[in-house]
């Protein structure tokens, strides 16, 4: 009888017993910066100025561009810094890909990483991105992420370097090639909390875009399926892209024109029903300008997330 009430009391607290609560992982609420590769940084950083910021004059290329060389974050869009671009020159044996790495928000760096390493993610050590902390990860696919525990900072004036007004808003997406999507959602969805916000393609029973959105934003990765293998450098600067949300495309344009951008593309409502133009850098790198919100019925599927907006 003893040995039965022992096992019982055994049993009970066992039964009793919090089982261990898995890991909470951190917020993620938004892309921080994209660094682009580019072969010709006098050219790159004549384009960015250039096509994306400024309405008043854009610095002189015979003028030293200090502030552009002091710190490697180029803030095209003004002073707000919210989705700044970094530019860096491409490696002399080149580059699968022109986007180096993609960047997110978190609000705690370190207990994100913690949470991915007790996923099994290999992650690089915590470290500073400027002032903030910071780590790196690679996907499925070996596309390089860091995720930075963004401090507020006031804004950054630089007297003559661009206007206050910007023609875009942040980044709101970017765009890479992707073989593998069953891989990519086991990282993205189930790991990172990022979820469906819309997909669709070309033609209404295909499947060439899926936006997978962040945790807690409205920003998104969009993987770019069904690219050839032996696509041509174009196509891929078109499939590896980053994306600028306008509230009036059309505005926008008439504004590049009188920047100065001599593109021939025009605006034209996208198969997810968004007013979208597209630039392309000296390198064949896409910037697409797209307007937060659907003016139609998207093809293939429903929105399941929010829409970006302005001030962000």
């Amino acid at each position: 009888m003893k040995r039965m009430a022992c096992a019982l009391a055994i049993l009970v607290f066992c039964m009793a017993a919090p089982a261990s609560d898995p890991p909470k992982r951190p917020r993620i609420s938004g892309i921080a910066y994209v660094r682009i590769l580019v072969t010709n940084l006098d050219k790159a950083r004549e384009f960015y100025s250039l096509a994306l910021s400024p309405i008043s004059p854009p610095v002189s290329t015979q003028t030293p561009c200090d502030w552009c060389e002091r710190a490697p974050i180029f803030p095209a869009f003004g002073p707000k810094r919210l989705g700044p671009i970094e530019l860096e020159t491409l490696p002399s044996q080149g580059a699968a890909s022109s986007l180096k790495e993609v960047a997110f928000t978190t609000d705690d760096a370190t207990k994100l990483r913690d949470f991915l390493k007790k996923n099994h993610v290999a992650t690089e050590k915590l470290t500073k991105c400027g002032e903030d902390p910071c780590f790196s990860v690679s996907d499925p696919e070996n596309h390089r992420l860091v995720f930075v525990q963004r401090i507020t900072h006031p804004p950054i004036e630089i007297p003559g370097a661009y206007s206050s007004v910007a023609i875009s808003e942040p980044i709101i997406h970017v765009g890479f090639v992707v073989r593998d999507r069953a891989a990519e959602d086991r990282f993205y969805k189930d790991i990172l909390g990022f979820h469906l916000y819309w997909q669709g393609g070309r033609k209404d029973d295909e499947t060439d875009w899926v936006n997978m959105q962040v945790p807690d934003g409205t920003d998104w990765i969009e993987y770019m399926l069904n690219v050839p293998a032996n696509a041509d450098h174009h196509t891929l600067g078109g499939m590896n892209h980053i994306a600028l949300g306008v509230p009036d495309i059309h505005a926008a344009e008439a504004q590049l024109r009188k920047n100065g951008w001599t593109g021939t593309e025009e605006p034209k409502i996208g198969r997810g029903g968004k007013w979208q133009l597209n630039l392309y850098d000296p390198d064949d790198t896409r910037v697409e300008l797209m307007e937060f919100t659907p003016v139609q019925k998207p093809c293939c599927s429903e929105y399941t997330g929010p829409h970006p907006g302005p001030n962000r």
